[in-house]
């Protein structure tokens, strides 16, 4: 226990929050390339987490696309067939792009691919990089990288990739909620 709230001091810290920060609410972000398919699934996943643990005051979940092309859209229907078979609502969702804005109020922005973190980190302002990483570092299960995107493929993909997003998420919500909760009861 000790090692792990060593991990989230120094964790709160690189997040940028200052040590005497109390009333903490933590934003996660996902992101993928258009916002129809893995990220707002990650979206939705974790935000079941949170809604199960009771702490949707204090850990907020978005999600955003680095490209415009679906701006406004409802998520994929194979993503929502496939989030619905497995619990989750993903329906109220509408694709948004990242905006500058994301990169000073989310505390953790977690990208899907390579492609999108590089993206990312181009257009982030340097002192904000350290909020970027790959989803799957959380994950526990599975050992890629990536989640791959199943956007040109069939339903199977689409399982597959929610098999990924339970895993790595549950890892995020495993660190960002003792996070919380250490904040709570100090």
């Amino acid at each position: 226990m000790h090692v792990c709230l060593a991990f989230l001091k120094k964790a709160c810290h690189n997040w940028g929050f200052p040590s005497n920060y109390r009333a903490m609410v933590t934003k996660v972000l996902f992101v993928c390339m258009g916002n129809i398919c893995r990220s707002p699934s990650a979206e939705g996943v974790l935000r079941r987490l949170v809604q199960e643990a009771g702490l949707q005051n204090s850990i907020q979940v978005d999600s955003a696309g680095t490209q415009n092309y679906h701006i406004g859209d409802e998520p994929d229907g194979r993503a929502q067939l496939a989030t619905r078979k497995r619990g989750y609502d993903i329906s109220q969702h509408r694709a948004r792009q990242v905006t500058p804005e994301d990169f000073t109020e989310y505390d953790l922005i977690l990208a899907m691919d390579w492609d999108n973190l590089s993206y990312m980190q181009q257009i982030c302002p340097k002192p904000l990089r350290h909020k970027l990483m790959l989803l799957m570092r959380f994950a526990n299960d599975y050992e890629e990288a990536t989640v791959p995107d199943p956007y040109y493929g069939g339903l199977d993909g689409f399982f597959k990739m929610l098999d990924y997003l339970e895993d790595a998420c549950q890892g995020v919500f495993e660190i960002v909620s003792k996070r919380v909760k250490q904040y709570q009861a100090a």
